[in-house]
């Protein structure tokens, strides 16, 4: 028996633009670019090349402007811009932390905002991006989810998020030039703000443009999407996205991961991890990287660690232990650095990689779970925050 989709009563705000409003390029996939030049007019016979050019031009060279694609007609162009736009997310902040993170505040249709996050390392540059305006998981540690779910995120606000962030950095090819291989954006994760396989159809397609060899051109191995363990969405994204997968695990036993991660209420640890075998023989991905965030006196005890093995026994994984990163009124506390490392040791010598998360972006709020818009965040005092996720430590 098949399991139907999961679906939310969450707005997703429509593609086109109201009262003659025009259609937004960015986030369609080959096939509705085409759809959607076909409306216009375009001869199906030229629809199919129309896109490739217009599609490189977008992805490829970071055009914003229909009139810088000098290999169309310029009658063409003209009819372009009466009808499209190539719109990205507003920035309404860019923070710079000390450690050369970024975070960016950006604004969505309706005046909502989303935050995205740009982590410069050594050999690769890593952007969390979000795929919803808020969350409706309220996972008691997260800052994140003590903002409300308002909406999901378009495919073209998901994407935007990538073209936001080059822009930015300045990474776009400079036509003339001679190819330079280097990526500044090398990896992107589904980190950020909301869940996405709640969101499922729009991160798919927008994954789909981000990985498209023609433009971005990101390899589904350079993607990871994590989840909360929205179960019968695992296999689906499996199959119809293929990226690596992370899980926020968090917790050795369902009491515990209840508090944590309530929506272990719905799928408990034993049937997510009945579904996260079947990941990597679907997706042809190599493991699975499981995420934990050490929370003082809660979950990392040396009995939690020999847990989490034996839980995971014949997954290939990998544990991504994670200091806490608190925010105003957070309920929980980081770990001792010597707990941290005696957990990590337990779990290295049963076979799994076990590395200690660095905390990057934390002055700034850009470190993982402590996303939140300023705008949600400017409204609410300490207190109320606090007020806010004191019933999780019940």
């Amino acid at each position: 028996m098949t399991t139907p989709p999961i679906t939310q009563d969450v707005l997703t705000l429509p593609r086109k633009l109201p009262e003659g409003g025009r259609m937004n390029l960015v986030g369609l996939t080959r096939s509705q670019m085409q759809d959607a030049l076909i409306a216009m007019g375009t001869p199906e016979r030229q629809a199919k090349m129309r896109v490739g050019q217009i599609w490189q031009w977008i992805y490829h060279w970071g055009v914003q402007d229909f009139a810088a694609m000098t290999n169309l007609a310029k009658g063409y162009r003209l009819e372009l811009a009466q009808h499209f736009e190539i719109a990205r997310p507003e920035i309404v902040s860019r923070q710079l932390s000390e450690d050369g993170t970024r975070k960016y505040l950006l604004r969505i249709a309706g005046g909502h905002e989303v935050e995205a996050v740009y982590i410069p390392e050594e050999s690769r540059g890593t952007l969390c991006i979000s795929s919803q305006v808020g969350c409706t998981l309220t996972c008691s540690f997260c800052h994140t989810g003590t903002q409300k779910l308002v909406r999901n995120l378009t495919a073209a606000e998901i994407v935007g998020q990538v073209l936001v962030a080059r822009d930015d950095l300045g990474e776009w090819p400079e036509r003339g030039a001679p190819k330079n291989e280097t990526r500044l954006v090398s990896n992107v994760v589904l980190m950020g703000m909301g869940e996405p396989l709640y969101n499922f159809d729009n991160v798919r397609d927008a994954m789909k443009v981000v990985m498209d060899g023609e433009g971005l051109s990101l390899s589904r191995r350079r993607i990871t999407l994590s989840t909360s363990g929205v179960v019968p969405e695992i296999a689906r994204t499996a199959t119809e996205i293929g990226c690596l997968l992370a899980v926020s695990f968090h917790a050795t036993t369902d009491e515990v991961r209840d508090k944590l991660v309530p929506i272990n209420k719905r799928w408990n640890i034993k049937t997510l991890l009945d579904a996260l075998r079947e990941y990597p023989r679907l997706s042809n991905s190599e493991r699975i990287t499981f995420e934990y965030v050490m929370l003082k006196g809660v979950n990392d005890s040396d009995d939690d660690a020999r847990r989490l093995v034996k839980l995971i026994a014949g997954i290939p994984a990998k544990i991504n232990l994670i200091p806490f990163n608190e925010w105003p009124g957070a309920p929980y506390q980081r770990s001792d650095w010597a707990r941290i490392e005696a957990f990590a040791d337990i779990v290295h010598k049963a076979g799994y990689a076990s590395p200690i998360r660095t905390p990057r972006g934390e002055d700034i709020m850009a470190a993982c779970g402590q996303l939140k818009s300023a705008t949600e965040r400017g409204r609410r005092s300490r207190a109320e925050i606090a007020a806010e996720v004191a019933p999780a430590q019940a």
